[in-house]
């Protein structure tokens, strides 16, 4: 037996009741029936001129090289696009976007965290301007049909095989990574293709990119030119760590500040000492106003903003610098430390970027992140 929406094959999860055969392991998404047909979705019809598309910019030679190769190898094979934080990754797809339309096929940008799609949606209906870009998240699931549908990954068992082109944005990342069900969900989701875009691939993705399943574009520079910012590694002792927290919050007056730290708890405790010194916001995955807090703090030139890896990925500020409190805790993995310092220098107008890593003692993780973002650099610079 296996379910015919997240491709479950365990007999432990296979249940029988009343109208038969059913999989338990998807059940949060409604009952799955081994024993009825399953039809693909039916969509409507992609618009004619959707395809036609405006970007804010020109690429960059480096981008356009990347973005052609995507658009041709999609055609036959699926593509991990590895690029690092900050290269442009949702510019380099808007080509393959465009042809699939093009020859009316149906396009779906998933994305694993609720936050990022209301955005995604806004940034693809001013790239195109004539097609339906249709944004499916708790909250917003009244209209699940557009010529491109921008969703969370949880919300696609709503299009069984109802997709030529799937993008599966940041698929590494909480809470797509490590579930077997949402896995399932999206592969069963897609008649076609699919393009991941990550700037951390985990070792499933590099692996089916060894054994030929799929081809690997990468691009190492950020359409600015500039190299990424590399982290300072400062250890000390707490005491010490706070002063020097403080004093590079200071030094950087005159920039947005984002500060990591990796427990919730840790968060609005150091809300609960810095407030006194400085306006900060504090933005966890237990704040119910989430998005309206980040709005703030995007809006302030030079605010302050204690967050958990919940704001490690999908979200730019300009000219942001960025600090990691307790980069040693084993709850920050290497490629969240390369998502967090890749939060800074993604302007045009301030490139440079700083970032500072806090630590009590040494760590191999804090380490190799550091040797991830200087080989990027390098390969950038021969």
């Amino acid at each position: 037996m296996q379910c015919p929406r997240c491709l479950n094959t365990d007999p432990y999860y296979f249940y029988h009741g009343s109208r038969g055969w059913y999989c338990r392991r998807c059940i949060s998404f409604g009952r799955a029936m081994l024993e009825e047909e399953t039809e693909s979705v039916s969509l409507n019809p992609v618009s004619e001129g959707s395809e036609e598309y405006v970007l804010r910019y020109p690429l960059t030679p480096e981008q356009k090289s990347v973005s052609d190769q995507c658009a041709h190898l999609i055609e036959r094979t699926d593509v991990l696009l590895h690029c690092v934080c900050g290269a442009g990754k949702t510019e380099l797809v808007v080509q393959s976007i465009s042809n699939m339309l093009k020859n009316k096929k149906k396009v779906c940008f998933a994305i694993p965290r609720r936050q990022v799609v209301l955005e995604l949606r806004e940034r693809l209906s001013r790239y195109f301007p004539h097609a339906e870009v249709t944004a499916v998240c708790g909250g917003h699931t009244q209209k699940t049909d557009g010529d491109l549908i921008i969703c969370t990954t949880h919300q696609l068992y709503r299009y069984y095989r109802a997709f030529d082109l799937l993008i599966l944005d940041e698929p590494d990342s909480f809470p797509y990574r490590g579930s077997d069900v949402l896995h399932g969900i999206a592969e069963t989701s897609c008649r076609g293709h699919r393009i991941y875009l990550t700037a951390t691939p985990d070792e499933e993705l590099m692996q089916a990119v060894r054994k030929g399943r799929m081809k690997e574009l990468s691009l190492n520079v950020r359409p600015h030119g500039h190299p990424l910012p590399e982290p300072v590694l400062f250890h000390a002792p707490k005491p010490f760590l706070l002063y020097r927290l403080i004093r590079w919050i200071g030094m950087h007056a005159d920039h947005p500040r984002m500060i990591f730290v990796p427990t919730i708890i840790s968060a609005h405790r150091m809300h609960m000492f810095l407030k006194h010194l400085f306006p900060c916001y504090v933005c966890t995955s237990k704040t119910e106003d989430r998005d309206q807090v980040t709005e703030n703090f995007r809006n302030e030139p030079a605010g302050i903003i204690i967050a958990t890896t919940v704001l490690e990925r999908g979200i730019t500020i300009e000219r942001a610098d960025v600090c990691v409190w307790q980069a040693d805790h084993p709850v920050f993995d290497e490629a969240g430390l390369v998502q967090m310092a890749g939060r800074a220098g993604r302007s045009f107008a301030c490139p440079d970027g700083d970032v500072l890593f806090l630590l009590s003692e040494k760590s191999r993780t804090a380490e190799n992140c550091l040797k991830q973002i200087r080989e990027a650099n390098l390969s950038c610079a021969v």
